[in-house]
């Protein structure tokens, strides 16, 4: 497959689009500046991971700021295969990733539980010691500020696993007063990835049988490299996978790293950045992109996430019951939902610098592509937009606007469909994807 690489002249550089984001306070940046010839400043204003210098020893070669930390964003040249390289040993392989930029915020004391209720949609009451569920944290007018994967390792313990949003200072205004008996605590704990069809047995290999019987969010304690670590069944992938968190990682993070490598070179581990390419076709969220802290969870596929049969009282609990209530009566009270589109053009093989312009089928500009990808299970280009709800039901036709160097025809929007999330053909699901999907369905 050829590469093609987008170029800053291929871009013009018009104001902001008439797009209706009248119900944001700060609209989404929609202007096309394409991608620029600047390089990232390395400094001590931004964290460095303790996995950093690792990554780069591995030969990650760009990188990006998240959480305000170094994240690798990229290993395999262009010229070497790139990003999809990258993809063809996640889904047909296993893969280490370093994402120490999930920043683990702990809650820890004996009105835990009580707190992390108070600040989750979800019941966290039902979540077990050594389980963890995906969640998410809104404000009091229903928007959604993280939407982190909560590990409890204890009855008085929990761990935030945060996306890119400042958790830390957001749970300690939560408790300025001292309503709840707690410690809130960002700790010396840095996750790796583990994902990949051959994780389960590499992992075997390394801590032992009893990983076999981890469900999907489960948890157990281990020892790796001599070091202990906290093991779960979860990813930022559609892949069999799962996370390693690294305690003391300041001391312990190259014996843990390089243990995984060696256990992992007959399986043809390869490190990679987050297959983001992956996490789309199974309809995975980034925070950030997809959805940030002007976003309902109604408008994201998220409705699962706000339970109808919650006792406690939590933050943004009356805004959403009323957004719940106006839904159900068959109005959509925002501007925008995400919806999945297939699109043509050239495939899209690497991260798109802008969010590209969606066109409904007369050619008026009505939305935007969140997230995109090349897909070679379906053979297309494949993104999550934000399009008008009159616009988002399957099979809807819309077009969108690429730059020169994605495109077929230069000058004109390809053609897009709207389509089923997740993308990938239903009769070929992977097991992660079928928990995910128990997960939805079981919404509280």
């Amino acid at each position: 497959m050829p590469k093609h690489t987008p170029s800053a002249q291929s871009y013009s550089h018009p104001n902001v689009p008439d797009i209706d984001q009248s119900d944001r306070l700060v609209p989404i940046n929609l202007r096309q500046t394409g991608p620029t010839p600047v390089e990232m400043l390395i400094s001590t204003r931004v964290r460095k991971s303790p996995f950093w210098h690792l990554s780069v020893e591995a030969g990650a070669w760009r990188a990006t700021v998240y959480n305000r930390m170094y994240h690798p964003r990229g290993y395999i040249r262009d010229k070497d295969g790139g990003t999809m390289a990258e993809y063809r040993s996640l889904v047909h392989r296993v893969t280490l990733w370093d994402v120490a930029v999930e920043r683990q915020i702990r809650v820890r004391g004996p009105d835990a539980e009580d707190f992390v209720n108070f600040v989750i949609t979800r019941d966290a009451t039902r979540i077990e010691p050594m389980h963890g569920k995906y969640c998410i944290l809104c404000d009091q007018k229903g928007r959604i500020l993280n939407d982190p994967v909560l590990l409890r390792l204890d009855e008085d313990e929990f761990w935030f696993s945060i996306s890119d949003s400042d958790m830390l200072l957001w749970l300690n205004g939560v408790n300025i007063r001292g309503d709840w008996q707690v410690e809130i605590d960002e700790i010396d704990v840095a996750p790796l990835q583990v994902q990949g069809p051959l994780s389960e047995d590499l992992m075997v290999d390394i801590v032992g049988p009893e990983l076999r019987d981890l469900p999907y969010y489960g948890m157990m304690q281990a020892t790796i490299g001599g070091a202990p670590v906290v093991i779960s069944q979860t990813g930022f992938s559609g892949e069999k996978g799962y996370e390693v968190y690294v305690r003391d990682a300041s001391k312990n993070a190259e014996a843990v790293w390089y243990a995984i490598r060696g256990k992992g070179a007959p399986y043809g581990l390869r490190i990679i950045a987050p297959g983001h390419h992956r996490r789309i076709a199974a309809g995975i969220l980034s925070w950030g992109q997809d959805m940030d802290n002007e976003t309902s969870p109604f408008q994201v596929n998220l409705a699962y996430q706000v339970p109808k049969k919650k006792p406690a009282d939590y933050i943004g609990k009356t805004e959403l019951e009323r957004q719940r209530a106006v839904i159900e009566e068959g109005e959509f009270p925002f501007k925008l939902k995400l919806a999945g589109i297939k699109l043509g053009g050239l495939p899209i093989i690497d991260y798109a610098p802008d969010f590209w312009l969606v066109q409904d089928k007369d050619g008026k500009r009505v939305g935007y592509v969140t997230s995109a990808w090349w897909s070679p299970e379906l053979g297309v280009n494949i993104a999550l937009v934000q399009v008008p709800p009159a616009l988002s039901d399957i099979g809807t036709p819309l077009k969108v606007e690429l730059p020169e160097s994605y495109s077929e025809d230069s000058g004109h929007a390809v053609v897009a469909e709207v389509c089923d999330v997740p993308f990938r053909p239903s009769e070929h699901p992977s097991a992660r994807e079928l928990a995910f999907a128990a997960e939805q369905s079981s919404a509280e």
